[in-house]
């Protein structure tokens, strides 16, 4: 395996020690402050990912795709689920109408255009607004401090042991620095910590609450096994594209997208997690 380059690695640090108090403070508050820091960031994501595409000569919709993904968001936030049917309604009229101008105007491909606009949106938007679902929950806050920070630690663990010790490639077209020690650690480091959070935590959310060492251990360990995917398929995406990063917004760590990735796939799992321990 590769040695770690130290300017990599001190970027990588030196921003983590950065940002982890601002974004435990962003997660602790909650509110209307919580869902524009989750907006801003899905839809940075949500541009980087249309050019993305047009690098290659796809021509998705960039207003579509940020702008769905920010209608999802803002709604999940306002209304929960209410408004999702006539938004992805919505979503499905528009981008056809959309590209089929976009075809007539000229365009080479507006039937794959068509599908990454929709997948863009309905992955950034509706998948990613569970961030938002996860913090509205009863005792949200305490589930998303046990939940995203598990999944930070355990990719953490993923790098650092992966790139000293690692050995057997995981998924050597996709992600061909990843390795099964890194997984493995990942996946241990990810429930050791759902179980510590998870008992710190429950005397902040109290008696009645579901949240435990015990449901942190499961919380921990199911998004430990599972968000990788999120983070090799968003590879894959740029695998196919030819692209190391999804953008230079992060120094050290890429684009929003590149740090978004096993996010999308915590938020979700900790959601429907949390709702079935706690009952919800």
């Amino acid at each position: 395996m590769q040695p770690l380059r130290p300017d990599m690695f001190r970027d990588r640090i030196a921003l983590a020690v950065l940002l982890l108090p601002v974004v435990l403070w962003v997660i602790g508050i909650g509110g209307w402050v919580y869902a524009l820091a989750i907006g801003l960031v899905l839809g940075l994501s949500a541009a980087e990912y249309v050019l993305l595409f047009r690098r290659a000569g796809q021509r998705p919709s960039m207003i579509l795709v940020v702008g769905a993904v920010l209608a999802l968001t803002g709604a999940r936030a306002l209304s929960g689920f209410a408004a999702t049917p006539e938004l992805l309604t919505a979503l499905c009229l528009l981008g056809m109408t959309w590209h089929l101008i976009d075809y007539e105007r000229g365009a080479p491909s507006s039937g794959t255009d068509f599908a990454l606009t929709l997948g863009g949106a309905l992955y950034l938007g509706w998948i990613g607004a569970f961030l938002i679902s996860l913090r509205d929950l009863p005792d949200g806050e305490w589930w998303a401090l046990t939940a995203l920070p598990s999944v930070w630690l355990a990719d953490s663990a993923a790098y650092s042991i992966g790139r000293r010790f690692g050995r057997h490639k995981m998924a050597p077209r996709l992600s061909p620095k990843k390795s099964w020690e890194g997984y493995w650690a990942g996946v241990a480091a990810g429930a050791a910590s759902g179980m510590g959070l998870g008992a710190l935590w429950s005397l902040g959310a109290g008696p009645a609450s579901a949240l435990g060492p015990w449901s942190g251990l499961v919380c921990g360990t199911v998004i430990a096994v599972l968000s990788p995917l999120g983070d090799v398929g968003i590879s894959m995406i740029k695998r196919q594209l030819q692209v190391k990063d999804s953008g230079n917004l992060l120094p050290g760590h890429g684009g929003a997208l590149d740090r978004l990735d096993s996010w999308l796939w915590a938020g979700v799992l900790g959601y429907y997690l949390a709702a079935v321990i706690g009952g919800g």
